[in-house]
């Protein structure tokens, strides 16, 4: 079973395809400043930005 589940994630967005996007621009951002930066992830940067998400950090502007 997944966790956080996808069912929770896709209502606090709106719907899995906002979810899927917003997760991998967070993520893409994540990684970028992490290597510019010189620092190794240990955490999977979809990963944090799905935590993200599930915590209501990251949302979506309207």
């Amino acid at each position: 079973m997944l966790y956080p589940p996808m069912g929770e994630l896709a209502d606090k967005v709106g719907s899995r395809y906002q979810l899927v996007n917003l997760v991998a621009r967070r993520a893409r951002n994540i990684s970028s400043a992490a290597e510019e930066a010189g620092d190794i992830l240990d955490v999977k940067p979809v990963s944090m930005a799905i935590d993200e998400v599930y915590a209501g950090e990251l949302t979506i502007k309207k």
